[in-house]
C-alpha cells in the first residue's frame, strides 16, 4: 500500500479554474465553529449566501455522510493567481506559477460533536493518483482539482471523504487578524528567509502576514550559539508548525470569542470573501457540533514517514506502522481513537 514504484509525471487537466486556496485552511472550522456561538447563527446565515462553491467539482468523489463522523478535506495550496507583487507581503505571498497543495489536513468530527482530529498529509507523500492510475506526490493530484485529490486519498488510504474545503492567501491573513493575530513562542531568534520569517526569540503576536509567513516557511533557521541552524527535517517540521499554529490559533481564538462575541463578524467577512466549499457542504450544518468539538479539544497527528529518491523526485514512502495503523483506522472509521501525541485544551 505504501512502498508504490515510481511513474511518469502528467500534465494538468484543462478545466476552468477559480482562484483559491492558502495554507491551513483548518480555519474554515475555527469560522464555523465560531458561528455556533450564542448569537452568531444568525449572522451567518446572513454571510454562507456570499461564501462560493468550487467549481467543476466532481461531487459524485465525496462519500456519503451515513456514519458517527464527518471528514473535511482542507486544502491550502501554493497558488499565487491574483495576488499584488506590489503588495508589501508580496515576498511571503511568493511568484511561483501554477498549482499545488500545500498544505493537506483530513479533520474528523464526531457527528454528536464529542471530539475532532486532525490528520496532517504531507505534500510529498509518495501515492498512486485515482484519476491516471500513475504514482507521483500526493500534491500534484490538486493540479487537476480538489475533487481529484480527494478521490486519491480515498484510494490511497481508505479514507472516505464527505467534503471539502478551500482558502486563498489573503483568507488565511485576514481570517488572523480578525481574531487579533496569534501567539508564537520561539525559543530561539528565527527567520526564514523565503517565506519572509523573522521572529527574536520569545512569545511573540503574529499578525496575518507573520503568521503566513511561519506556517508556510520550508527554509526555516534557528540562531543557536551565534549560527544560523536550519531544520533538518525540512518538510516534516513545516507541517509540525502549522499544526503548533492551528492548535494555539484555535484556543485562543475560542478564547477571544468567548469575552468578545463581536469577533464573530469580522471571522464572517472574512470567510466569505476567501473560502470555496464544495458543492453539497452546508456550513449552517457544521457550525453547532464543530464548536462542541473545539471545545472537548483537538487531537493532531501526521503519518510516520521516510525519504526515499525514486526517478530522481525526492518523496516521503508512508511506513507500515502499527501506528501508522491505528491513525489511518481511526480515520477510515474502523477504530478508535489513536493515543494523541498533541491535543487543542477546550
Amino acid at each position: 500500500m505504501y512502498e508504490n514504484p515510481a511513474g511518469s509525471n502528467e500534465s494538468p487537466r484543462d478545466r476552468p479554474r477559480r482562484h483559491t486556496s492558502a495554507p491551513l485552511g483548518v480555519l474554515f472550522a475555527l469560522v464555523v465553529a465560531a458561528a455556533g456561538s450564542v448569537g452568531a447563527i444568525s449572522a451567518f446565515e446572513q454571510s454562507t449566501g456570499d461564501i462560493a462553491k468550487i467549481e467543476d467539482f466532481d461531487v459524485a468523489e465525496l462519500a456519503p455522510v451515513d456514519g458517527p463522523a464527518v471528514n473535511y478535506l482542507l486544502i491550502g495550496s501554493d497558488s499565487r493567481e491574483g495576488t499584488d507583487p506590489d503588495a508589501p507581503d508580496a515576498a511571503v505571498v511568493g511568484d511561483v506559477s501554477g498549482r499545488r497543495s500545500d498544505t493537506i489536513i483530513i479533520l474528523r468530527q464526531e457527528k454528536d460533536g464529542d471530539g475532532a482530529a486532525l490528520l496532517s498529509l504531507n505534500r510529498d507523500l509518495w501515492v498512486t493518483h485515482a484519476d491516471t492510475g500513475r504514482q507521483q506526490r500526493i500534491n500534484a493530484a490538486y493540479n487537476r482539482g480538489a475533487d481529484v485529490l480527494a478521490a486519491t486519498i480515498t484510494a490511497e488510504y481508505g479514507i472516505p471523504i464527505n467534503h471539502v474545503v478551500d482558502i486563498d492567501f489573503v483568507g488565511f491573513q485576514s481570517l488572523v487578524n480578525a481574531i487579533g493575530g496569534v501567539t508564537i513562542c520561539f525559543d530561539f531568534e528565527t527567520r526564514d528567509i523565503g517565506s519572509g520569517l523573522a521572529q527574536p526569540a520569545g512569545c511573540n503576536r503574529l499578525d496575518g502576514t507573520q503568521a503566513l509567513a511561519y506556517a508556510r516557511g520550508r527554509k526555516y533557521e534557528e540562531l543557536r550559539d551565534g549560527d544560523w541552524r536550519q531544520d533538518p527535517t525540512a518538510d516534516i517540521g513545516r507541517v509540525l508548525r502549522q499544526q503548533n499554529f492551528l492548535r494555539v490559533a484555535v484556543d485562543e481564538a475560542l478564547n477571544k470569542l468567548k469575552d468578545d462575541p463581536s469577533v464573530v463578524r469580522g471571522l464572517l467577512d472574512s470567510a466569505s470573501e476567501s473560502l470555496l466549499l464544495d458543492p453539497n457542504l452546508d456550513p449552517i450544518s457544521a457550525a453547532g457540533t464543530l464548536k462542541k468539538a473545539f471545545g472537548s479539544g483537538l487531537t493532531t497527528y501526521t503519518l510516520q514517514s521516510e525519504g526515499a529518491t525514486i526517478d530522481g523526485n525526492s518523496v516521503l514512502l508512508a511506513l507500515d506502522t502499527p501506528e501508522n495503523t491505528a491513525v489511518l483506522d481511526y480515520f477510515r472509521g474502523n477504530g478508535a481513537l489513536p493515543a494523541p501525541p498533541t491535543t487543542v485544551p477546550g
